[in-house]
């Protein structure tokens, strides 16, 4: 009971720490100018207001292209990306797990190499291959390097080699092609997988601001806008502090709706090899 107590103790204090930012956060989207200044920074805010709120929607308001239009540019983005990154990853990850072709063990170890690269690194190269495209300033020209992420396809092979193989073997005794296979018995069991998948990509699009592959305003998400808004000076710090609260929520909230399914286990209905 003593080392139970010590460790709850020890996980609370972590836990404390952890969800700090988080308050600060939601505390400074409602804190006046006078007290997002005041050093050393409080942590909760002592006048509560809705300035910040107010000035952003006014911004937002007298902008030549509708929020609405950003909006729907980011939830395409996101939506597609996302569910792109899901199936193609998922769909190449099958075969590398539960089948031996020749360089297929190649092909794995350099999906692994390629988790050693960074973003920044890849820029370069994805800039050039949109362009011999021509994808440049299209939705693709963001969706298509999302969908092509090693990380999905490490992910989904590395659950679906878990997955036993007398499943694959008695769904072909019953008649089931490839495909249903695929759909009917890996796909479920892999719920896991793929759900950590989606809410990793969706972090990663829903804050998106097209980089250097999305030029037209029209086709910019709503990140693109509401950083043009946070850059736009000191004035505007409270707005910022805003933005952060408003572009935060959502990550948020479908991480909590999906975060059992991310930590539970894969069902093997007791087969074992």
């Amino acid at each position: 009971m003593i080392g139970d107590a010590f460790l709850t103790l020890f996980l609370g204090l972590f836990g404390l720490f952890s969800v700090w930012p988080l308050v600060f956060i939601i505390n400074n989207a409602f804190k006046p100018l006078n007290e997002i200044f005041i050093f050393p920074p409080k942590l909760f805010v002592q006048n509560p207001t809705l300035t910040n709120f107010q000035d952003l929607f006014i911004i937002i308001g007298n902008s030549w292209i509708p929020m609405s239009r950003y909006l729907f540019n980011t939830v395409f983005l996101t939506a597609a990306g996302t569910a792109s990154s899901v199936i193609i990853g998922s769909m190449a990850a099958f075969p590398l797990a539960k089948y031996v072709f020749p360089g297929s063990k190649t092909m794995s170890k350099m999906i692994v190499y390629s988790l050693m690269f960074n973003g920044t690194v890849t820029a370069l190269p994805n800039y050039v291959i949109m362009s011999k495209l021509g994808l440049i300033d299209t939705y693709w020209a963001v969706i298509l390097p999302t969908a092509a992420s090693t990380l999905g396809l490490f992910l989904m092979q590395n659950f679906m080699v878990q997955v036993p193989d007398a499943l694959i073997e008695a769904a072909k005794m019953d008649g089931a092609n490839e495909f249903t296979v695929f759909w009917k018995v890996m796909m479920p069991l892999s719920r896991s997988a793929w759900i950590t998948l989606i809410i990793l990509s969706f972090q990663n699009l829903w804050g998106t601001t097209g980089g250097g592959f999305i030029y037209s305003e029209k086709l910019k998400p709503v990140s693109y806008a509401l950083s043009q808004i946070v850059n736009a000076g000191v004035a505007r710090t409270g707005v910022a502090s805003a933005v952060t609260l408003i572009m935060l929520i959502v990550p948020i909230v479908v991480f909590v709706i999906s975060q059992s399914n991310v930590i539970s286990t894969m069902a093997t209905s007791g087969i074992k090899e």
